[in-house]
């Protein structure tokens, strides 16, 4: 995690702060103490392990960086324009990584399961995807971009996220065809049946929209998951669907059955 995001965390907390006083002004039940403690919690807790995993992630960067294609220049304006899409596009197949396929949602199935929708849910982040989905932005460093490029557009990417887990700006005309809003992202969030994995992008919209996985907001939204988990334990939160994944691999019978509880669609997966 670049060092711009621990910088920004009395930020996040101040927009938290003035969420919470608008929703009461207009008199939304935005949040709930309890939930926001767990979302406070497992944000904490991804902080100490990603700075953990960095100093692994980050080391393998530099040595693919030594074997890049090309260099792309760092101080080009364009090079920054261009990571900005490559990083993005990384993002979105990370992303929808970690929803179709059980292994990635078992570790990304946390940040889904509030059933409010708020800012300090952009805080409720994995303990696991750090380990799960480093591999996802390799191609970056072998395409030229330098390991400290890479980093900096995740921060940039993790900081735009923040703002659209929010209930309180609605549609932005135009913007919706091109960036990633507040109303994209809470059909993300969704656990309407139309809803289900849809809307993966970061920053951008396009590539839901290239690879048909968008979904635009109509009807109201349901916030959670299908089957919600109904606990505000960080454990159980973080590792809830680990177990049930494989104590599913577990009574499967054969080998092939036992793959599937782990690669396997998980909408389209049956509790055994």
């Amino acid at each position: 995690m670049s060092a711009v995001i621990y910088f920004s965390i009395p930020v996040f907390l101040i927009c938290i702060t003035l969420e919470l006083f608008v929703a009461r002004r207009r008199g939304q039940a935005l949040y709930g103490a309890k939930d926001s403690a767990a979302c406070l919690s497992m944000g904490l807790g991804n902080v100490i392990i990603a700075a953990g995993v960095k100093t692994v992630t980050v080391g393998f960067l530099f040595v693919l960086y030594e074997y890049r294609l090309w260099t792309v220049p760092a101080d080009a304006w364009w090079a920054w324009v261009l990571i900005l899409f490559a990083e993005d596009f990384c993002y979105y197949w990370f992303h929808r990584f970690h929803h179709e396929v059980r292994l990635g949602w078992a570790a990304h199935v946390n940040h889904h399961s509030s059933q409010y929708y708020n800012l300090a849910v952009a805080l409720r982040q994995s303990w696991t995807t750090p380990i799960t989905g480093f591999m996802f932005w390799w191609p970056l460093a072998l395409l030229g971009f330098h390991p400290l490029m890479i980093l900096t557009q995740q921060a940039v990417s993790l900081l735009y996220q923040f703002w659209i887990h929010t209930r309180t700006i609605d549609r932005l005309g135009p913007l919706e065809w091109v960036l990633n809003t507040p109303s994209h992202h809470r059909v993300h969030h969704g656990a309407n049946p139309e809803y289900l994995d849809r809307n993966y992008g970061g920053i951008l919209i396009i590539w839901d929209r290239l690879f048909g996985s968008f979904e635009p907001e109509r009807a109201p939204v349901r916030y959670g998951l299908v089957h919600n988990i109904e606990t505000h334990n960080p454990l159980r939160i973080a590792f809830h669907e680990w177990a049930a994944m494989l104590r599913d691999a577990r009574k499967a019978r054969g080998w092939r059955a036992r793959l599937r509880q782990l690669l396997g669609r998980p909408s389209e997966l049956q509790p055994l």
